[in-house]
């Protein structure tokens, strides 16, 4: 009866950030501005994470906020997605420089999208909407995904919570497809393999990050990794003699998947990876 509650808890923070993030994408629209940024809900999902936990009596070091070790946490995290970013965009200039195409790196801000970029801004203060707004969304997402949500439902059976909080986090990056396919962007067909593909992607980073935050005790490693994550990709770019960042799910495809290989590797091989205070404490309303 205790999970069975635990688990309505869960899904009912999940629906009510799911439909801030809908009213944003569909009704505000703030990543179609020229903030480029979608973090109004963001910062809503914020304020719900600190209102459960300061229901439940805890603290945002329960959920893995620790105010010790972030500095080093951050730096390994940085060190992470910069050099399998790295990888990445080598493999691909390869590839174009293979197909004779390349035509060199640009950085610019740009919004994020699988398919394309929309936007080309290269001032001071589009760079730091883009730097804020990242780091707002690796806060919020890292908070709930794999703070909040792994405390509520036990964190003692990892791979049981680790597989549920990650579906969450990849059904979470749906609606940008799902806009793209009303707004006439792409047909049905294009909708279900983005989103199937956006699922499955965001799912495996979810397992990842999942497995940092268990290693580490703390969330800062995986929010930096995830900052990497997101930031890179809207600032720096390849482009070719046919566009811009055309190969850009391969780049980030090659990342993640060397990514995850290493942190699962790293992840099995440790015998006593259970010492953090933080992995042995549950939130419950």
């Amino acid at each position: 009866m205790k999970d069975k509650r635990v688990i309505r808890q869960v899904l009912t923070i999940y629906l009510v950030c799911f439909v801030a993030r809908i009213f944003e994408y569909f009704v505000l629209r703030t990543d179609q501005t020229i903030l480029g940024e979608a973090f109004i809900h963001k910062l809503f999902g914020i304020i719900v994470i600190c209102l459960v936990v300061k229901r439940s009596g805890k603290t945002l070091s329960d959920i893995g906020f620790v105010k010790n070790g972030y500095i080093r946490s951050a730096v390994k995290g940085l060190a992470l997605g910069l050099s399998m970013f790295a990888i990445g965009y080598f493999v691909e200039i390869l590839i174009l420089m293979q197909n004779r195409t390349y035509a060199g790196i640009r950085f610019y801000v740009s919004a994020y999208a699988v398919d394309t970029n929309i936007a080309k801004q290269t001032s001071v203060l589009f760079i730091l909407i883009c730097i804020i707004g990242n780091f707002i969304n690796v806060l919020m997402e890292e908070g709930l995904f794999r703070g909040l949500f792994p405390r509520m439902l036990n964190s003692r059976r990892f791979w049981k919570v680790t597989g549920i909080c990650s579906l969450l986090f990849g059904f979470w990056h749906i609606v940008g497809p799902v806009r793209n396919y009303i707004d006439g962007q792409s047909s049905f067909q294009g909708m279900i393999a983005n989103a199937i593909m956006l699922i499955v992607s965001s799912t495996l980073v979810g397992l990842k990050l999942a497995m940092i935050t268990y290693m580490e005790g703390n969330l800062y490693m995986g929010m930096a990794d995830h900052f990497v994550n997101n930031t890179i990709v809207n600032l720096l770019h390849i482009e070719s003699s046919t566009g811009a960042d055309e190969m850009m799910f391969l780049r980030i495809t090659v990342a993640q998947t060397i990514s995850f290989l290493i942190v699962l590797f790293i992840f099995l091989g440790r015998k006593n990876h259970g010492k953090k205070g933080i992995i042995n404490k549950t939130i419950s309303e």
